[in-house]
């Protein structure tokens, strides 16, 4: 989520059959298949459905009054638009690989760039057993997740999504702390994006520069390995790679000083997105960029490549050392290891998605063992990548054709993501307090604003995007991922008569370790 990170979806409990055709997303080009007939229906239903709570079946539509198959559309995670083809059993027709890959390419995003930072605060071998146990974790809370609408009785939950389930147990303030929870996340991962972008913005640009007018490039910071150049910290200061660099040129040096002067990582390349993407956010529809999803699995793809040939050329250094200090390696363990917790809160966060995108898997009663296994392959790719090299982009220098190669990959996906996360934060936030997602364009040019405000300011003067992550991960984490599905659990249980003493002790327990992932983000 991170990066995500993709499908905050609180605003579907208004859950539309009928959408403008502009909005949706289809292999052919014919846009006119929808009838006014069924608009003006959906718009009715709509109006009924806010009469009353999600788990009130009096004014729930008939089945007679809806339009026909052919002109029934439901919403994706993105937001757009996707035709029902004749699913008479209420779910959808993705097979089990399909998904599995789904919830992989769902859940990890900007994450993955910061779990090799993660594991080098909390040490080595720590973090390697943070990330299974965290894994486990949240596999199981995720899972409490998933079963939480079958534990509600006499009530038909199978178009409710968990913020539904939140507002059943919890009535208004779970409606609404779901939707602060969620907007926690969103806009966290925007902030992310936007210091991410900035950083590949100004090393592609450099990049670009350098060759252009034939400029050699010499690394302040030591390099190691003989002719594979590497970026290493510094052992004194332990401080992250920063990729500065000491440029020749036989040219103008006057040229050379203005582009330094206008394109800075910090002061600069952040206020240069805004043109960019500030009108984009502004679209009413994000479908145009719905259709570059698939640039998220080549990204990933590729920077696991990426990780594979740099270790293969410069070889694997691992030395253990249990009880004394070494100042070239990661100790295997640091008190710091709650930064690396906060991280993989984030890392592996899906938990308000999930039921969707577990909704359109062709066999449920595989549900379970689909989420395992999705869950075992995002935890084996933060391990290969965490593992095998620190920081894997600043490590390598500017003028390296395989790193800038990934920043363009990523740079690209990111900038046809963040449209979409505005929208999803506008869909989410403006509905609420208006109840329309695009009330005017002064409202959302004043959302959008502020959002991108927040991103321009952390480039700026925070560009830490462990640190974003830990803070923003363990915030919503402890809503979605320990608090509400350990209560709702309990709650249910208790309700049933059947909540025991080991069950209420181990979910207290589940609850503590997220309040104490939270404080200790501010404490560390």
């Amino acid at each position: 989520m991170d990066d995500i990170k993709w499908g905050f979806l609180f605003f579907l409990s208004f859950r539309p059959f009928h959408v403008e055709p502009t909005n949706i997303v289809s292999v052919n080009d014919d846009t006119q298949r929808v009838t006014d007939e069924a608009s003006a229906m959906n718009k009715r239903i709509h109006y009924y459905s806010r009469l009353t709570s999600p788990a009130d079946r009096a004014l729930i539509a008939p089945d007679h009054v809806l339009p026909a198959p052919d002109e029934i559309y439901v919403y994706s995670p993105l937001g757009t638009a996707f035709k029902v083809d004749s699913c008479t059993d209420g779910y959808g027709k993705n097979s089990s690989l399909v998904t599995i890959f789904m919830i992989w390419n769902t859940m990890m995003g900007t994450s993955i760039l910061s779990i090799p930072w993660g594991i080098k605060q909390a040490g080595f071998t720590s973090g390697v057993i943070l990330i299974l146990l965290m894994g486990i974790l949240t596999l199981y809370c995720c899972y409490r997740v998933v079963k939480s609408r079958q534990m509600i009785p006499l009530t038909d939950t199978s178009n409710w999504e968990f913020p539904d389930v939140c507002k059943y147990y919890f009535g208004s303030f779970g409606q609404w702390s779901s939707l602060l929870f969620s907007m926690v996340s969103l806009v966290g991962a925007m902030v992310v994006y936007w210091v991410l972008m900035s950083n590949f913005l100004f090393n592609t640009g450099k990049f670009i520069y350098n060759f252009v007018h034939d400029i050699n490039v010499t690394d302040i910071v030591p390099g190691t390995n003989g002719s594979n150049k590497v970026i290493c910290p510094s052992a004194a200061s332990g401080d992250p790679p920063q990729n500065r660099s000491v440029m020749f040129s036989s040219g103008n040096r006057t040229g050379f000083e203005l582009f330094e002067e206008w394109w800075d990582k910090s002061q600069t390349v952040p206020f240069y997105l805004i043109v960019v993407l500030l009108p984009l956010l502004n679209l009413k529809s994000p479908s145009f960029f719905a259709k570059f999803n698939v640039l998220g699995t080549v990204s990933v793809v590729y920077l696991v490549f990426l990780v594979t040939v740099k270790a293969a050329r410069l070889g694997i250094h691992i030395e253990f050392n249990w009880f004394t200090e070494n100042e070239f390696f990661v100790p295997e363990f640091r008190i710091l290891f709650p930064q690396l917790t906060g991280v993989l809160t984030l890392a592996f966060f899906i938990h308000n998605c999930v039921i969707t995108l577990l909704q359109n898997n062709r066999n449920q009663e595989n549900n379970v063992r689909d989420l395992s296994i999705a869950y075992f392959l995002v935890g084996l790719t933060y391990l290969y990548v965490g593992v095998i090299i620190f920081n894997f982009l600043d490590n390598f220098p500017s003028d390296d054709i395989m790193s800038f190669v990934a920043r363009i990959f990523l740079l690209f996906q990111m900038m046809t993501v963040y449209p979409l996360l505005g929208y999803l934060a506008r869909v989410q936030l403006l509905r609420q307090f208006f109840g329309n997602a695009y009330p005017s364009l002064v409202h959302v040019l004043v959302l959008n604003v502020a959002i991108v405000g927040a991103g321009v300011a952390m480039a700026r003067f925070y560009p830490n995007i462990g640190g974003i992550i830990r803070y923003s991960g363990a915030t919503c984490g402890l809503a979605f991922v320990f608090v509400y599905p350990s209560l709702i659990y309990m709650i249910s249980l208790h309700r049933a008569g059947q909540l025991t003493w080991p069950a209420l002790i181990i979910h207290i327990f589940i609850i503590l370790l997220g309040l104490a992932n939270l404080i200790a983000q501010f404490l560390l």
